[in-house]
């Protein structure tokens, strides 16, 4: 009876994690765009294609403090961003939700990490 038992319960928990759906453990799919301006004071969009989880990421176009940080955040990303007003992941800081979390001009980033 016992041994029923615990093959009945291997067998309930192998169709459970086949069940469930598979993701990158070690990477929140999808893209997260930004808004920054260059030297001569034109916008561009910066792009992050699937980003890595769990790793601060520093916006590479605006990580020189004396360069006006970045704006207008969009996570297109499976995963929660976690973006911040400095870098290295410092400062005030706001949440999207994935899958089209956004946020106007107002919202100044230099960094971001996935969760």
């Amino acid at each position: 009876m016992r041994l029923r038992h615990t093959v009945a319960t291997a067998v309930g928990a192998l169709a459970l994690t086949l069940a469930l759906p598979t993701a990158s453990a070690g990477a929140a799919t999808g893209p997260f765009t930004y808004v920054y301006t260059d030297s001569t004071g034109n916008p561009h969009v910066g792009l992050l294609s699937d980003p890595p989880s769990r790793a601060c990421l520093s916006l590479p176009e605006v990580t020189d403090p004396s360069v006006q940080p970045a704006h207008t955040p969009k996570n297109y990303t499976s995963s929660v961003a976690t973006v911040f007003a400095g870098p290295n992941c410092t400062g005030d800081y706001f949440s999207l939700r994935p899958n089209g979390g956004h946020a106007s001009d107002r919202l100044k980033v230099r960094s971001v990490v996935f969760a």
